[in-house]
């Protein structure tokens, strides 16, 4: 473990991290590079792979409402031709 990895993550690191990832598009891009890139912060690391896991886990539950919602919907409101 390095020196680096001791100190603690700046405030103005996580200032710039949050303003970055309040960035359409670019936050996923970074997500993924702090994530997965060699030279992160392991705490910044970390919050990113764990952000990313609940993008994952709301995008499945999304698509999976929305297959339920189409279901039901076309259950109470079948289409006649």
């Amino acid at each position: 473990m390095n020196e680096t990895e001791n100190k603690p993550v700046s405030v103005g690191d996580w200032i710039l991290t949050i303003i970055v990832l309040a960035l359409p598009l670019i936050n996923i891009i970074m997500l993924f590079v702090w994530g997965f890139g060699g030279t992160t912060h392991p705490s910044k690391k970390s919050y990113c792979q764990a952000v990313l896991i609940l993008f994952a886990i709301a995008i499945g539950l999304s698509i999976l409402l929305g297959i339920i919602a189409m279901v039901f919907g076309l259950a109470i409101h079948p289409h006649t031709s």
